[in-house]
């Protein structure tokens, strides 16, 4: 839901200031760079897709493992982790039979850790993570 601007969100007057523009428009990336970070933030926006994934950085898991986890059916689970895979937010390794699935890199745990700190969600190992990259 976008909320609605109360008068003190806008300013009183109109009045460009060129040179901030300039530079925020020249620090914009490329469209294709925004659109790929856009879909990797969609991904951080569905409860099913941030569950798989708060679940993953715990530890590696199987589908089957997922599917109880998040009380789920494997289907649902296969087609979410799919998405996520393409995204590069998790990443497979087979064992025999099995696929386990993680996270991708420490980028997607510390995405998951920074944003749990921001709403004041408390994810345990998390704030190792946040205290790691800040000391770093």
């Amino acid at each position: 839901m976008i909320p609605i601007l109360a008068p003190a969100d806008t300013c009183d007057i109109t009045h460009v200031h060129p040179e901030g523009v300039r530079r925020a428009r020249a620090a914009l990336p490329a469209m294709n760079a925004i659109t790929r970070l856009a879909a990797m933030f969609g991904a951080f926006g569905d409860p099913t897709r941030l569950r798989m994934l708060t679940a993953l950085a715990v530890e590696p898991l199987c589908v089957c493992d997922l599917a109880a986890v998040l009380s789920m059916k494997q289907p649902a689970i296969s087609h979410q982790l799919r998405l996520l895979r393409t995204l590069g937010l998790v990443e497979t390794q087979r064992d025999g039979k099995l696929i386990w699935y993680s996270l991708a890199d420490d980028h997607v745990r510390t995405l998951l850790a920074v944003g749990a700190e921001h709403v004041g969600c408390l994810m345990p190992g998390m704030s190792e993570i946040i205290d790691r990259e800040a000391s770093a």
